[in-house]
């Protein structure tokens, strides 16, 4: 006896699909794909929306939150993070010619990676979204220590080993608190070479309505490529920063 339940079977479907692809899908194509009829796949679609499981960009495509490839959705307000990140985070990918992360920080003063938009060039920087990077030696990572409380960073600190990934990482508690005021100063975060020799990594904050910092969006850029053209990749990673706080809420005083 067959008892599975259609409207279940198709969500589950519709969830698998999403989960395997790598970029954001019209409904047209969902009812290519799927087979299902279009205002089943709408009525879906949506659902998963409204649940937090998935966000809709402004070219009415849809991506999957990647807390629900693996686990329950993220947060209210992640969700609402992801929306308004992800058509910038397209946007300054295809500019930049560079690989794209947002990521929010841990309770652990670690970050936890949100979505990216890969590099479209043959040599380029990408991370797993569930991997781990050490926050002390990482663009994103010293950006959202540089914004968390002060206490608590400085506990980070005392307590993680901190080791020389490269020759060029810093290790000393000192100099790295030295570049949480720089970067709380200039808006930026710059790890050259210091986490993996050949990548540079750079950061930025995204402010909520009230002005604080709820996330780091992050450009990876191949070394050679970032000292050929260091200013302009700054500038366009600010520039989307600005956006994504401005679709939050946020108005600069």
């Amino acid at each position: 006896m067959n008892t599975e339940v259609k409207s279940a079977a198709r969500m589950l479907d519709l969830l698998e699909y999403l989960a395997g692809c790598a970029e954001p899908v019209k409904l047209k194509d969902i009812v290519a794909t799927l087979g299902f009829p279009k205002s089943s796949a709408h009525a879906l679609a949506q659902t998963l929306v409204s649940r937090g499981y998935a966000i809709q960009d402004t070219a009415e495509r849809y991506v999957l939150v990647h807390a629900s490839r693996h686990r329950s959705a993220t947060r209210a307000h992640e969700a609402r993070l992801l929306s308004a990140a992800h058509p910038v985070m397209e946007r300054l990918r295809d500019a930049s010619g560079e690989t794209v992360v947002l990521a929010v920080r841990n309770t652990r003063g670690e970050a936890k990676r949100l979505a990216k938009c890969v590099s479209r060039q043959a040599i380029r920087f990408d991370v797993d979204l569930d991997g781990q990077s050490d926050s002390y030696c990482t663009a994103t990572g010293r950006l959202l220590l540089a914004h968390w409380d002060e206490a608590l960073a400085n506990a980070y600190l005392s307590r993680v080993p901190l080791l020389a990934r490269t020759p060029k990482t810093p290790t000393n508690p000192d100099v790295i608190r030295a570049l949480f005021v720089r970067i709380r100063d200039e808006d930026v975060s710059i790890c050259d070479e210091e986490h993996v020799l050949g990548s540079t990594g750079l950061a930025t904050p995204i402010r909520g309505r009230d002005g604080s910092v709820v996330a780091a969006l992050n450009l990876g850029v191949v070394t050679m490529r970032y000292h050929q053209r260091s200013d302009e990749v700054i500038a366009m990673l600010k520039e989307a920063g600005r956006q994504i706080s401005a679709r939050l809420g946020y108005r600069p005083g």
